[in-house]
């Protein structure tokens, strides 16, 4: 028999968050009907057949407010976009402010009855908390309402593996949800007694949950390490493009990144008015004017309380903006939670610790009629930001002058003095920067340059010797660039 820990997840068959026991069970040779793996050509057929027979659910919405939370007009307004990005119909939401979350049931014994009437009334199929909630407040909620509960992280894995195409963010969101459902297979095998099964195949006495276990954290050791992987050829395929300088978009989910692309480079990437319409990451060459090429990436949207899991299983996709030269961070000025949505973006890029990188602020939609409401406000607190509409191709030239301004910014001027016989060395700097002048002093030549802060590092290592251009003092090899925008 095929077992599954099928756990309650928005979006009908498509989007349950499974963790398929067969697949080691075939690896060991057990279970009754063993079969040889699957060929890619079977996977992409399955996958495509899951898709397409998804039943929609209806969902209810909860969402419960504690004293450190920030909240929007409408507090259930973006899980609901979440919920529908998962193929979900909503039926209706409630919340509630507490002091802190009641341990059994994350909610309140009265509104616990509440929510079971709803539920009840709408015949909802699934409730959906924008919270996250411990294994027991999820069994404990389950019980009293009779129908899946999910919280935050579990309806934005669900999310992120509907939209995952590639290999690599297969293997990224199929970590993640493994993490998250390892403490939580306990409640999936409660009703089992003790198994014997005889020697071969299962020690006497040893329950389904411990085999499972074992399985799900070989399964995991075996993704990071696939990942780990991916990670370095991922780090070896950005240094390559040393030499030319790099700008990635990074923002809130839905802040319009993949429709900027677009009208940059023409790339054809897809563009959805959904949250995480795009998971993978894309690199095209944009010409600026005045400049030159340089290579614009697109990266998966962030959003507030992002799951570390998933940060840190997306790793190697977020390579592009951790080598990024420049970030434009993209963000909806017409969203009456603007203020929010760039904070949490900046809480993302601290926590993979690029925080510090130059970045400059795009604000997207101002041709959405609620725009102009806020755009003066938004504007006021980051004054180095640049209004754009990537829809409508409006100030893009403006935006073209502010990249090739910040980009700017990482060149200097220096001297480097070298031996007139290190040619590799005269070939590095000519690559990377422009030449100005050469004075020639006996076996030794000083080269004026004009060059990006990030290829003086390896100059004292090839025998060069580097002082700010008629300045005394050497300059460090290599400094920490300071943000363009103050986002504190």
């Amino acid at each position: 028999m095929t077992r599954r820990c099928a756990f309650a997840a928005a979006g009908g068959g498509r989007t349950r968050i499974r963790i398929r026991i067969e697949a080691g069970q075939r690896r060991a040779g057990v279970g009754p009907h063993f079969t040889p793996p699957q060929r890619r050509s079977d996977i992409t057929l399955h996958e495509r057949e899951r898709r397409e027979s998804t039943v929609s659910e209806t969902a209810v919405l909860v969402r419960v407010i504690l004293p450190n939370q920030r909240f929007e007009e409408d507090p259930l307004e973006e899980l609901e976009g979440l919920a529908r990005a998962s193929g979900t119909r909503v039926v209706c939401g409630m919340t509630q402010r507490r002091e802190t979350p009641n341990t059994a049931t994350f909610l309140g014994r009265g509104k616990v009855e509440e929510l079971a009437h709803l539920v009840t009334t709408h015949a909802a199929d699934v409730v959906i908390f924008d919270n996250d909630l411990t294994p027991a407040q999820t069994r404990n909620l389950e019980r009293a309402l009779g129908v899946k509960v999910l919280d935050r992280t579990e309806l934005i894995l669900d999310i992120f593996a509907t939209r995952a195409r590639t290999y690599e963010a297969r293997l990224a969101v199929e970590l993640a949800q493994l993490e998250y459902s390892l403490p939580r297979l306990k409640r999936m095998w409660t009703h089992l007694s003790r198994l014997k099964l005889g020697v071969g195949m299962r020690g006497p006495g040893e329950k389904q949950l411990e085999e499972d276990r074992r399985l799900v954290e070989r399964r995991i050791h075996d993704l990071r390490t696939e990942l780990r992987a991916i990670e370095r050829r991922k780090e070896r395929q950005v240094a390559a493009r040393g030499g030319r300088m790099t700008v990635s978009l990074v923002g809130y989910t839905n802040a319009g990144k993949s429709t900027l692309m677009n009208a940059l480079t023409h790339a054809d990437v897809l563009v959805e008015d959904k949250l995480f319409a795009t998971l993978d990451t894309r690199t095209r060459r944009w010409q600026l004017p005045h400049w030159g090429p340089v290579l614009l990436s697109d990266t998966v949207g962030f959003i507030r309380q992002l799951p570390h899991r998933l940060i840190a299983s997306f790793k190697a996709t977020l390579e592009e903006a951790r080598q990024a030269d420049l970030l434009l961070h993209v963000a909806d000025v017409s969203n009456p939670a603007v203020y929010d949505q760039i904070s949490a973006v900046y809480d993302v890029l601290r926590e993979i610790g690029i925080q510090e990188k130059d970045t400059l602020l795009v604000l997207n939609k101002i041709d959405s009629p609620h725009a102009h409401q806020q755009l003066e406000g938004v504007w006021k607190r980051y004054p180095n930001a640049v209004p754009i509409s990537a829809r409508r191709g409006e100030a893009l030239d403006r935006l073209a002058l502010a990249v090739s301004d910040a980009l700017s910014r990482s060149f200097r001027d220096v001297d480097v003095e070298l031996g007139v016989d290190n040619g590799k060395l005269m070939a590095y700097l000519a690559r990377h920067g422009e030449v100005l002048s050469r004075q020639f002093c006996g076996e030794r030549v000083t080269m004026h340059c004009r060059i990006p802060q990030k290829f003086l590092g390896r100059v004292p290592a090839d025998g060069g010797t580097i002082r700010a251009h008629d300045g005394p003092a050497e300059m460090p090899a290599a400094a920490d660039a300071g943000a363009i925008e103050d986002v504190a």
